[in-house]
């Protein structure tokens, strides 16, 4: 399973004004406009001019690619393999119809990243937990995929801790349970969630040992000792300026009372806490290029490693 988000108002623009709140119950035509996912990947080959004697010569074409671009605006997206397989944008919110209809779930949230070159989903799974002192974590599923080759369509479980919209990707015995379909094969919903069925009951193992993480108390030395390892331990996943004494200083900063929902009981010098100080940081603290730049990281790239690294040092502490 994944990470961890709050339900917003439908008048909020969710995920620093990159999502776009859907109206539940609606048709796929109404989400793919709330969502501005009104658009189709469309395809056509590669070709170039090619200069003869400083003059141009004959067009030519590129063979074995082809240009991937919007139907809307006719952006360019990417150049792929003719041997890539497009997910569209509709196919994305189409995935969770029979879900939203059968199994009790709620579409909430989808978007679009780079332009076009990614777009997700979110939709609420009705499972969720409360620990002490009325904090509270939901359950929910993300869909996500790209035209450029950056990501390949990840199916994958995630926990919001509503008071901060925190995400965390659920996972147990250091596997996420994310299920990924690599572009060079044909994207199969059904199959995807005949597989994620598996998944949802990782759900209250799951929140089992995050109870457990907010019973464990942690002295300062440990949570000191925490940070240095999830933060400034080597990673070729994660990418070198983290490593550096702001990143410390603000998680520690967050875990010592300024993070959000620091002063819930459960997370008050706590595990629990230390984790979510790490996850804070990454969703809505640390420095990237642009607010989308950041969620692209948190929840598909260096962002995300740092994360799973908190969890399993986290978990380290009540093993």
């Amino acid at each position: 399973m994944s990470t961890a988000l709050a339900a917003l108002p439908a008048s909020e623009a969710p995920w620093h004004q990159l999502g776009h709140a859907l109206p539940p119950q609606q048709s796929l035509d109404v989400w793919a406009r709330s969502a501005r996912m009104d658009w189709e990947i469309r395809e056509a080959p590669v070709r170039f001019m090619a200069e003869s004697a400083g003059a141009l010569g004959a067009i030519l074409t590129f063979p074995e690619h082809k240009v991937l671009y919007r139907s809307d605006t006719r952006a360019p997206l990417s150049v792929v393999s003719d041997r890539y397989q497009v997910v569209q944008p509709r196919e994305v919110l189409e995935f969770y119809r029979d879900l939203t209809e059968v199994a009790g779930y709620t579409l909430e949230t989808a978007g679009v990243l780079k332009e076009g070159r990614k777009f997700w989903a979110l939709a609420r799974t009705g499972k969720e937990a409360l620990l002490k002192g009325q904090d509270r974590v939901k359950g929910y599923l993300l869909l996500a995929t790209s035209c450029d080759s950056t990501l390949a369509t990840t199916a994958t479980f995630t926990t919001i801790r509503v008071v901060c919209s925190n995400t965390l990707t659920v996972a147990l015995n250091g596997a996420t349970g994310a299920i990924r379909v690599p572009h060079s094969t044909n994207f199969d919903a059904q199959a995807v969630k005949r597989q994620l069925g598996i998944s949802v009951s990782q759900w209250d193992a799951f929140m089992y040992r995050m109870k457990t993480l907010s019973e464990r108390k942690v002295k300062s030395h440990e949570a000191l000792n925490y940070f240095l390892k999830v933060l400034c331990l080597s990673d070729e996943a994660t990418d070198a300026a983290l490593t550096n004494e702001r990143a410390l200083k603000k998680v520690q900063s967050l875990y010592e009372g300024q993070g959000r929902g620091a002063e819930l009981s459960a997370a008050a010098g706590t595990a629990w806490g230390l984790l979510n100080a790490v996850t804070e940081y990454v969703d809505h603290e640390r420095r990237a290029r642009n607010a989308e730049y950041r969620l692209d990281s948190a929840w598909f790239g260096p962002g995300a490693a740092i994360k799973q690294r908190a969890l399993d040092q986290a978990l380290q502490l009540v093993s």
